[in-house]
């Protein structure tokens, strides 16, 4: 169900020389949208049949996640079978979904790992995304970083998470922040690269909204939130100030930008919030895996959990949805 049908392919970001008129034209009204986020949970409930087909979109979007020290080539293994069937085959064939072929939407590692889930999903269509560039903190040497997303490349990465410079941005140098995002794009060649601003580090939203533009100019893919490492990590003030500056560029340029929220989304209450956001702000055709994705370890799990309240009418214990 992450295969894309009778869609049209989004426009792919050729990214733009870097205007810094534009980006230093870029505001970020954070009462106003503060207010706005503030008032998501309440506009709009979504319930039973509806709720649970909502929950199922979510699963496709899912890059299940594993980023621990302790990450094992058997963790992995096991995170990939669940990624290929996210769904309890008994609950899919309760729901009248056991044929739709659900699955997430990419599996996300270190790349010491990424030839492991490569090997894993060899028999299905889901990609394996790798972090990189000195992931969470970003800096190692610029000529490492760039040497780790071609090795990820080479190792079957059909996707990479690259993390920027957060002092270019607190410092202003959107010149350094786009020389290196563009780099670090050139190095990914044909795999998608996902810009990580890890806007808890940022200090304001109009940082946000300006590293969010100067990152889509140099190429990127997609723009994420965080790297789930960060004290802060993705909230919806946040998302609103991304979401926007896609949509800008989108109309400027006839680009599409993907937008990927990570760290601290755990509960499907929180999931459909998200939906509800980016349908309102970028509308339907954003609502697929090519240009949405949650970064999530924990959430297929609570979602798993209320598919099974809404076939049963009852709660069942966390263990029984864990990672595997």
């Amino acid at each position: 169900m992450n295969k894309l049908t009778n869609l049209s392919k989004p426009s792919k970001n050729l990214g733009l020389d870097l205007d810094l008129d534009w980006v230093l034209s870029t505001q970020a009204n954070t009462s106003a949208i503060e207010r706005r986020a503030n008032n998501i949970g309440t506009r709009r409930s979504i319930k039973k049949q509806y709720q649970a087909a909502w929950l199922l979109k979510a699963i496709t979007l899912i890059d299940l996640t594993t980023l621990s020290g302790d990450d094992t080539e058997r963790r992995v293994e096991r995170l990939c079978a669940k990624g290929k069937k996210p769904i309890n085959e008994n609950l899919a064939l309760a729901l009248g979904v056991n044929d739709l072929e659900i699955t997430v939407g990419a599996i996300c590692v270190y790349h010491e790992m990424v030839k492991t889930a490569v090997m894993a999903l060899k028999d299905s269509n889901i990609p394996v995304a790798a972090v990189s560039t000195g992931f969470p903190a970003g800096l190692s040497p610029l000529n490492l970083r760039i040497k780790e997303i071609r090795e990820s490349v080479r190792a079957g990465a059909e996707e990479i998470d690259i993390v920027i410079s957060r002092r270019h941005v607190l410092n202003g140098n959107w010149k350094a922040l786009f020389k290196e995002v563009k780099s670090f794009k050139e190095a990914c060649g044909e795999s998608h690269m996902k810009a990580i601003l890890a806007t808890g580090e940022l200090g304001t939203l109009r940082n946000v909204a300006r590293a969010s533009i100067v990152c889509m100019m140099a190429g990127a893919d997609f723009i994420k939130t965080s790297t789930g490492k960060e004290n802060i990590n993705s909230t919806l003030p946040v998302t609103l100030t991304m979401l926007r500056q896609i949509r800008d560029y989108y109309e400027k340029t006839g680009y599409h930008v993907g937008y990927k929220p990570a760290g601290g989304i755990s509960k499907a209450k929180d999931a459909l919030i998200y939906l509800s956001l980016i349908k309102d702000e970028l509308g339907d055709r954003w609502l697929y895996p090519d240009l949405f994705r949650f970064g999530a370890s924990s959430l297929l799990g609570d979602i798993e959990r209320q598919l099974d309240h809404f076939n049963t009418g009852q709660y069942s214990a966390n263990f029984r949805h864990g990672m595997g």
